[in-house]
């Protein structure tokens, strides 16, 4: 009898690990943009990704202090399909606008897109061509954002989606 009083324990050690196992991880939703990020640099880097993985470059332009930016990051990355679309399609990079440093030769460079308010979303290709610009305001419902809209967005501009082979019989 004795040799099975540590069966409970273990069942106990198995079950508090699936628990863990199951919590969401913590969003980081202060530090979500880098100001002191060397923006070009870590564009070419991402570019340089997505060509290796055959994806696009998803750039959400915004601000730590941007309420709509919080939450767009929280609802795409605590949504697990849209989260998975996302991943499977794009090197996401988060480039600052802030006062302290608002990227305005980046900007220039993609097109002004901060016309559009925050976030606004950028897609480039791989060789850093862009594709869309996206008004967030239109992926939005109410006081948060539309998971048929935002899932279109991105299943629309994904790599597969401009595939050429796709459009040579039409």
């Amino acid at each position: 009898m004795q040799k099975y009083l540590w069966l409970p324990i273990v069942v106990m050690m198995c079950t508090v690990a699936t628990v863990h196992a199951q919590e969401k991880p913590h969003l980081d939703l202060q530090h979500i943009y880098d100001p002191t990020a060397d923006a070009a640099a870590d564009l070419l880097k991402a570019e340089q990704q997505a060509a290796a993985s055959n994806k696009h470059v998803l750039v959400q332009i915004g601000g730590n202090w941007c309420i709509w930016c919080k939450r767009y990051y929280k609802f795409v990355q605590e949504d697990s399909t849209l989260n998975a679309l996302t991943e499977k399609n794009y090197v996401v990079y988060h480039l600052n606008y802030s006062k302290e440093n608002k990227n305005l030769p980046l900007l220039k460079q993609l097109g002004y897109p901060q016309r559009f308010g925050f976030p606004v979303l950028v897609i480039l290709d791989a060789k850093g061509n862009r594709l869309h610009t996206q008004n967030s305001a239109l992926l939005e419902s109410a006081d948060t954002y539309d998971k048929e809209k935002v899932g279109d967005m991105l299943q629309q501009w994904s790599p597969q989606a401009l595939n050429p082979a796709h459009y040579t019989n039409q």
